[in-house]
C-alpha cells in the first residue's frame, strides 16, 4: 500500500484493492504447492551454521547490552536515567530470542528436532516464555488461521457484545499484560494455561516434552531467585524483568497487528480453507527494528510456508510477491500507529453474532462488514 496508508492492498498497484471476501467467487485461489513452485527451494532449508550463528549474535549483543548499562549504572552518578534505554534496546533484542525460538517452534531452525527443541526451550525460558506449551498452541494457530471458530488469539468473539472495561484500557496502555494473561488463560471463549501440563491439548501427545520446558521453566525462575539474593530484587527488576515486559508488549502487537486490519477476512469453519486462511495476514514493516527482530513481520510467507527460516522470508517474499501480486497485503503504516488505529476498532467490533460465516473489520468504529448464513 502507500506509505501512511491502512487499507490492504497489491504492492504492484496501490489501486487494486484485495477484497478477499469476495476472493471465493471472484478468483480461483492457488494452491500451496502452486505457490511453493514460485519460491527457490533453497529458501526451504535451514542450516545449523547459519541459524546457530543469529543464536550466538543476539546472545552477545544481549550479553554487552546488559554490560555496558551495568558500567553506566555503576561509574555514571546519574547513569540510572539511561535505564529506559537500556529497557527498550533490551526488550527488542529479547523479541528477537523470541523469533529464534519460534524458529524452532516449527522446525524452520534446523532439520533436528532435538536440537530445535533444546535451543528454543533455553532462548524462550530466558525470556520467561514457556516454549513447549506455546510450540503447541501456536501450530494449532497455524493450522487454525483466522477461522473465527478455532483460532488461538484475537479472534472476533461470537455472542460477546463490545462493553468498556478497565482490562481493555490496560491492555491499550501496557500491552505487555495481554501476553502473561494469554499464557495462564488463554483467550476468551477459548481458555487454556499454558503451565498446566495436564491441559488435553498437552497431556494427550506432549507430556514430556511440556514437563521438560515447564522444569526448565521452574530453573529459570531459581535462577532469578539467586541473582536477586545476590543483587536485589531491583537490580533483577531493572535488567532483567522490565526488557521482559517490554518483549511482551512486542509479542502483543506484532500478534494483533499480523491478522487485524481493515478488510482483513475472518472465516466461519464452514467458510474457512487453508490457503484463504494462510493469505489472511498482512505484511508489515518495523522501522529500524525491523531486521533486529529477524523480520518477524514479513508474516505472509512465514503463514504459508512455515519451514522458511527467518533469514530466507524476505528473498521467499520477493518472489511470491512477483508471481501473485493480486494476493499480497502490505502496510507500511508506522507500526505503532496501526495499533492505536487498530485496537479501537478491534475493541468495538470484535464482538460478532453467532451465524456471521464472514467477518471484517470496518473503518466505521460503530460498524462491521459481514456475511451471515
Amino acid at each position: 500500500m502507500g506509505k501512511g496508508g491502512h487499507n490492504t492492498c497489491t504492492s504492484g498497484n496501490n489501486d487494486q484493492q484485495l477484497d478477499a471476501t469476495s476472493l471465493p467467487t471472484q478468483h480461483r485461489l492457488p494452491t500451496l504447492s502452486e505457490i511453493k513452485v514460485k519460491v527457490p527451494a533453497h529458501c526451504f532449508r535451514p542450516t545449523v551454521r547459519q541459524s546457530m550463528s543469529y543464536v550466538v549474535k543476539d546472545l552477545i549483543y544481549v550479553a554487552l547490552t546488559f554490560f555496558v548499562m551495568y558500567q553506566i549504572q555503576t561509574r555514571l552518578k546519574y547513569g540510572f536515567l539511561l535505564f529506559p534505554i537500556y529497557w527498550y534496546i533490551q526488550g527488542t533484542l529479547y523479541t528477537s530470542l523470541f523469533v529464534l525460538g519460534h524458529d524452532c517452534g516449527h522446525g524452520s531452525f534446523s532439520f533436528y528436532p532435538l536440537l530445535n527443541d533444546i535451543v528454543g526451550t533455553i532462548l524462550h525460558t530466558w525470556i520467561l516464555a514457556p516454549y513447549y506449551t506455546w510450540k503447541v498452541t501456536h501450530n494449532k494457530h497455524h493450522k487454525n488461521t483466522n477461522n473465527i471458530d478455532k483460532d488461538e488469539v484475537f479472534y472476533p468473539q461470537r455472542g460477546i457484545p463490545h462493553e468498556p472495561s478497565l482490562a481493555d484500557d490496560i491492555l491499550f496502555w501496557f500491552p505487555g499484560f495481554g501476553w502473561f494473561h494469554y499464557l495462564f488463560f488463554g483467550y476468551t471463549p477459548r481458555s487454556i494455561n499454558h503451565f498446566n501440563p495436564l491441559e488435553p491439548m498437552f497431556y494427550n501427545k506432549h507430556l514430556t516434552g511440556v514437563c521438560l520446558s515447564l522444569g526448565a521453566y521452574l530453573g529459570m525462575f531459581y535462577l532469578m531467585y539467586l541473582y536477586a539474593s545476590a543483587f536485589g530484587f531491583l537490580s533483577l527488576l531493572a535488567y532483567h524483568l522490565i526488557p521482559v515486559f517490554i518483549f511482551a508488549c512486542y509479542m502483543v502487537i506484532i500478534t494483533m497487528l499480523h491478522h487485524t486490519e481493515i478488510d482483513i477476512p475472518w472465516y466461519a469453519d464452514s467458510e474457512w480453507n487453508n490457503v484463504k486462511g494462510q493469505l489472511s495476514t498482512v505484511d508489515r514493516h518495523y522501522g529500524h527494528v525491523h531486521s533486529v527482530i529477524h523480520s518477524i513481520g514479513t508474516h505472509q510467507i512465514h503463514h504459508l510456508f512455515t519451514k522458511v527460516p527467518h533469514y530466507h522470508l524476505e528473498e521467499a517474499t520477493a518472489h511470491f510477491r512477483k508471481a501473485f501480486p493480486d494476493l499480497v497485503r502490505t502496510n507500511e503504516e508506522p507500526v505503532l500507529v496501526s495499533f492505536v488505529r487498530m485496537f479501537k476498532i478491534f475493541i468495538t467490533q470484535r464482538g460478532i453474532d453467532h451465524d456471521v460465516r464472514i467477518f471484517t473489520y470496518s473503518e466505521d468504529t460503530k460498524k462491521n462488514k459481514t456475511k451471515s448464513s
